[in-house]
Formats: structure tokens, sequence, C-alpha cells
């Protein structure tokens, strides 16, 4: 190999590493939703440019590492400022963590080579349904870790949004990435530029058309809701010393709320169930019961006579009969370790409280309260939308508390929001969001954020929320018909590709012959 053709795959990485980087902003909070679709294209075309298989899964990955690791570096904050890790161990967790998660596209990028034989079009359509293939993979091995999905880009505010309450995040994903192969077709073949502009248009003007369906019908009439910001500092919060004025602001955002349902974010008081005087808590019950409504509590739960075993739990106390959700989908190495014996370690290093959760039922049923039938989910549970369907569509209203000082005053909280904002999209409900140092937020059904707090203030949401009833294509389907399509455009672009090398395998022969 020359010097002069490594110095441009060199340069190729370096592009890649860029679009990557790029392609950030097109997530909260930014929202610029068509950097993706531009990114994309232009790695699509170094893809169709590459000329080994190995070349070309580089260039995906190091497309991934621009993007994660441009993306997720909230978790520096997490690991460093309040996991206590020494700045080289958190900055070296975090490029491991990045080079993982690029290994999918990286993949992406190995197959878009194998499959260079097919016709353009097939090509386009199957390396999209392996990206979209690879982010649902990196979604569910090892409990998954979906975040920066592509087609959260796309939510609110996109054309591409419509197709989020039929195909879900991932059918986003397959959509925008579709778009970007056309369009790299487009820059390569200006003959057949005019019929791909057509195709493009009639995508994006179809998911622009199918925001205008209403799949939902309003249920009852709106509640009022008050979402409780406490704005504890996430150094104080476990701290002993702490926890009374934690116990009084609360207590206070909630005799000031008027409202037939009050939310407290994910532990906002940092003790056990069984530790909270009852008095405080009946304190609170009986101010919810004078609203005619409910107030959820977030706290730790010790299991009945098993003190070794704890929940990250949320109470309802008020006017409907006391009721509990468990959280079930946990964080890996925060609040529960992973094949303990192997790393167990990590629990010393981190310093994080109630690392060791058990995991709640994944049958629970929505919660009613103040006439509504409130699905609750806590903090990191919202990034899954195939398991925020279980409790629908009886659920009403979507709840999501959370703890999001562990970000700081990062771009983390935002892209939580843009999450919770997809999840509203994908159900068809509202959703209310408690977190304790933001961002607090009310969000209707087609995901638009209807009002907000401030980060880090201490202060109380209040608003309505409209219950919804009927159930989206995607709360009915959930991932399996978008799982199925893009299985069934991958098989294509596979025949096509092997009948494309069957055939050029027997024009050679025939020349031979001729000879």
């Amino acid at each position: 190999m020359n010097i002069v053709r490594l110095q441009s795959i060199k340069l190729k990485y370096l592009l890649a590493f860029l679009l990557g980087i790029l392609t950030v902003p097109g997530f909260a909070p930014f929202y610029w939703f068509p950097l993706p679709l531009m990114t994309l294209a232009l790695l699509f075309l170094f893809w169709r440019q590459a000329t080994t298989a190995s070349q070309s899964s580089w260039l995906g990955f190091w497309y991934g590492m621009g993007l994660f690791g441009v993306g997720v570096t909230w978790l520096y904050v997490s690991l460093h400022d309040f996991g206590a890790m020494p700045p080289a161990f958190a900055i070296f967790a975090l490029i491991i963590l990045c080079a993982y998660l690029s290994l999918y596209p990286a993949l992406c990028g190995w197959l878009a080579f194998r499959l260079r034989a097919a016709s353009p079009y097939s090509w386009g359509f199957a390396v999209a349904a392996t990206w979209m293939l690879t982010e649902w993979l990196r979604g569910t091995l090892f409990t998954g870790f979906p975040w920066l999905v592509l087609g959260y880009s796309q939510a609110p505010g996109s054309p591409l949004a419509g197709f989020a309450p039929i195909l879900g995040v991932y059918g986003v994903s397959l959509v925008l990435v579709i778009s970007a192969a056309l369009l790299c077709l487009g820059f390569a073949k200006t003959k057949t530029a005019r019929q791909i502009g057509l195709l493009l248009g009639v995508i994006w003007l179809g998911g622009f058309g199918l925001q205008s369906i209403n799949w939902v019908e309003p249920e009852g009439e709106p509640v009022t809701v008050s979402l409780l910001q406490g704005n504890i500092e996430q150094d104080l919060k476990w701290r002993e010393d702490h926890v009374e004025q934690t116990m009084r602001t609360y207590a206070q955002l909630v005799l000031e709320s008027k409202s037939r349902l009050i939310v407290t974010p994910e532990i906002s008081i940092p003790l056990f169930n069984d530790v909270v005087p009852p008095d405080y808590l009946e304190y609170l019950a009986e101010h919810a019961r004078k609203n005619n409504g409910d107030v959820l509590i977030g706290l730790a739960e010790h299991a009945t006579n098993d003190i070794d075993t704890y929940y990250n739990s949320m109470f309802s106390y008020g006017s409907s009969p006391e009721q509990v959700y468990r959280k079930h989908h946990l964080v890996p190495f925060g609040e529960f370790i992973p094949l303990k014996p192997v790393f167990g370690w990590i629990i010393e290093v981190l310093q994080i409280p109630l690392s060791d959760f058990s995991r709640g039922s994944t049958d629970q049923t929505p919660m009613q309260l103040a006439d509504q039938q409130v699905a609750v989910n806590i903090c990191y549970e919202d990034v899954f939308g195939e398991e925020i369907i279980y409790q629908l569509p009886q659920a009403t209203v979507l709840v999501n508390v959370s703890n999001d000082a562990w970000f700081g005053r990062s771009i983390g909280p935002h892209q939580h929001l843009q999450i919770s904002q997809m999840r509203a999209l994908e159900s068809g409900r509202y959703m209310l969001r408690s977190t304790n140092t933001g961002i607090t937020a009310i969000i209707d059904e087609r995901g638009n954020i209807l009002d907000q707090l401030e980060v880090f203030i201490t202060a109380g949401l209040h608003g309505h929320a409209q219950g919804f009833s009927g159930a989206t294509p995607y709360v009915i389907t959930g991932n399996m018909l978008i799982l199925g399509i893009a299985v069934l455009l991958l098989c294509a672009g596979l025949i096509s590709a092997i009948s494309s090398q069957r055939n050029a395998s027997r024009l050679i022969i025939d020349t031979t012959h001729s000879e």
C-alpha cells in the first residue's frame, strides 16, 4: 500500500470520526434533526468507496467513537464527580465503553462491504436495516444501552416523528437511515437523482402526514398535576445530616400544591420505607386527600422479612388505596453489579450508595390514582420503549421519575428528556417527568413539551394532564413489526448480492470459454 493511499484512508477515518461528532447536535438540547441525515449519508458514501471489509469496518468504528465519545460524555460526571472514580480511571472506563458501543456501527460497515455486489437500492436498504438491527442489538445485549439510537434525533420536530406511533424509535431510525442511504446514492448517481429525490419526498412527506392521525382518544377530564423538583445536590443527598432538610423541602413543595396528582422524583426521600416516620407520610397523605387526590413518593423499599433484599420504589398515599411500583430494569454497575464474583470490587471504587437493588416484577399493573391509570417508570426504564408498553393500553398516563443530578450540568438530562418525548409519541400518552435537579416537564401525547422547569431550581411544576385510551400500532406490535421489516430488507439485500456475484461468475466463465 503506497503512502498516498494510506494517508487517504487515515483521512477518511478522521472524517468519519468528525461525522460522528457532528451527529450529536442532532439530539437534544440542540434538536438539529437534519444533521444525522447528512452525516450518515456521507458515511454511507465512504462505505461505497471502501476497498476492503476491514477499511469499511474501521470507518463505522470511528464514526461510532465520535458519536458516543461526545454524546455520552455525561458519564464522566457520574463516574468521577459523584462516583469518586479517579480521573484517569474514569476516562479509561469511558473510552472502553465507547469502543464497545462503536463495535455495532463497525459491524454495519463490515456488512456494507460484503453486500457491495447488490444492486444500489438493495444495498442501501439492506445496510439501513443492518444499522437498525445493530441498534436494537445494542439496546438488548447485556441488559441494553440504547442511548443515542438515531431515531431519538427525529422526535419531535422532524417529519419522521410521524412514524413513531407505528414503528417505535427503531422504526424511526430505519426510515432515517434509509433516507441517508438514498441521499448517498443520489450523490453517487446523478442520473437517478430525480428518482431518489421523489422517493425521499414520499418518505418525509409521508411522515409529516402521519402526524395528523389521532391514534388514541381522550379519556375523561384533564387532571391537575404537580411535578416536584427538590434540587437536592447529589453529594448531599445521602448524608445523614441532610436527610431532615430534604424531608422539609419535599413537605413544603407538597403542601404548596393544590393538584390531585403530586409526584416526587426517584428516591426523593433518601430513606427506606420502614424507616420514614409514619406521621411524616400521613401528613403528606392527608394533604393529598384534601385535594381529593394522591401523592407519589420515591423511597427505597425493604422486602418483607428480608433486610438484604431492597427495591427502588414509588409509593402512593392519599385518597386511593396505598400502592407501590418497584423498578425492574436496573442500571448495571449503578443499581446492581453483574457477575458479582468478577466485578464486585467496582462497588468499592464507585462508592455508589444502594448499588445492589433487586428487580421488581415485569407484570406490574398501572396505579389507580386521581381517577387515572398511571404507568410509573423509574429513571433509566423509560429508555426501553418495548418495556414501557407492558402497562398499555390500560394506562391512561405515563409518569417518569428520575435523579439526573448524576449527570451534572451536561447534555445528559436533555437527552433523557428527548427520550421521554419519544415514549409519549410511541404510546399516545402524556408523559409526566419529576426529577431531582431537572429536567422536570409535562409532555403531551404527541411528544410536545407543554411546560418544563429550569434545571437546578427548587420548585413544583403545576399543570394539567389529559388521560388517553386506545392503542397506537406500536403498543400492539412492539418491536416485532419493525424487526420483521428489517430482516426482510436485509434478506433481500443478501439475495441481490448473491445473485449479482453468481451472474458475474457466469460472465467470467462464458468469456473464458469464448476465448
